[in-house]
């Protein structure tokens, strides 16, 4: 158990410093290069434990898994992760890691309708207030500081199709296995935006040399390790508990936006965040208390695929 503790408090410590890196690297990078290096990178790091998950559980990956694969990059890394780097540079820090941590409430009604994971009155009552949250964090009535319509719009696309990237990987998850499927879609998505950069004219590999750090903190600390902690919290325990990691979140950034980016951390912020703590808490109730045999047994055949020799 202390495992799982140290994995979800390294996994949501990384992932709650993200908005602030891509927000100074922002500064430096293109959005379409600064997002193609960063998965590229984190797609790269992972692929050793892919590549181990491949051999071990002798998967085989068919034509119509690459396909499958490169639509799940597109949506999760050339849509999704672009939106949300477009995002942070046209918000707040901590506004934005609150509205990307609305995505597991997402997640539950775009499975509603495309999977059998059907919604409750639980998760009904945590959607709801989840969008009262993302209003107290937009905050319509008088935008704060620091915050524009256009970004926070941008983070709410990013949030709803990071959670449709989310369902279309289970689909195949539980077969291609976690570290496979997540270096390789890595890697598709941002060969994607390398296909986007090339004829706009766009920077590739320009600036690097200006600020090597902060690339190589985004690439391999954030996204790299950032995902391998998760996976790994999931590993040991199952991913209801791994996701505790982004409820988390949302108390971390703006602590860390304040002191790093001396941004100043409104009311409706802190009235935002606890409604969305609260709302992924009912979640969470509600995942454990209806877990049946089945569910128990697909996330045991997970772990074991996630074994890394």
């Amino acid at each position: 158990m202390k495992k799982v503790v140290t994995y979800i408090i390294l996994t949501a410590f990384l992932f709650g410093t993200m908005e602030i890196a891509l927000k100074i690297a922002g500064s430096t990078f293109d959005s379409i290069q600064l997002t193609f290096l960063r998965f590229l990178i984190g797609g790269l790091v992972l692929a050793p434990f892919g590549v181990a998950e491949i051999r071990k559980d002798n998967i085989k990956i068919t034509k119509g898994d690459w396909l499958w694969l490169l639509l799940v990059g597109i949506m999760g890394i050339a849509i999704s992760m672009l939106a949300f780097q477009i995002g942070v540079q046209h918000c707040n820090a901590s506004t934005a890691a609150a509205l990307i941590c609305l995505n597991p409430l997402f997640t539950m009604v775009i499975a509603h309708f495309f999977t059998s994971e059907k919604m409750d009155k639980a998760k009904g009552l945590a959607f709801f207030i989840g969008i009262v949250a993302a209003v107290f964090m937009i905050r319509p009535w008088d935008v704060q500081p620091g915050n524009t319509v256009f970004g926070m719009g941008t983070m709410l696309l990013a949030s709803v199709t990071f959670a449709a990237y989310t369902v279309m990987g289970k689909k195949t998850i539980g077969r291609i296995g976690t570290f496979a499927q997540t270096s390789i879609s890595f890697i598709l998505g941002s060969l994607v935006l390398l296909l986007v950069l090339i004829p706009m004219g766009r920077p590739v590999f320009a600036h690097i040399t200006e600020q090597p750090l902060v690339l190589l903190y985004c690439g391999i600390v954030v996204t790299g390790l950032g995902y391998l902690f998760y996976f790994l919290a999931i590993r040991f325990s199952d991913a209801t508990t791994g996701s505790i990691a982004f409820f988390i979140k949302p108390a971390i950034a703006p602590v860390l936006a304040v002191a790093i980016l001396g941004e100043h951390v409104y009311w409706n912020t802190i009235v935002g965040i606890v409604l969305l703590i609260t709302a992924s808490v009912i979640t969470l109730r509600d995942t454990w208390s209806t877990e049946d045999p089945e569910i128990e047994k697909t996330e045991l055949e997970v772990r074991e695929g996630l074994e890394v020799e």
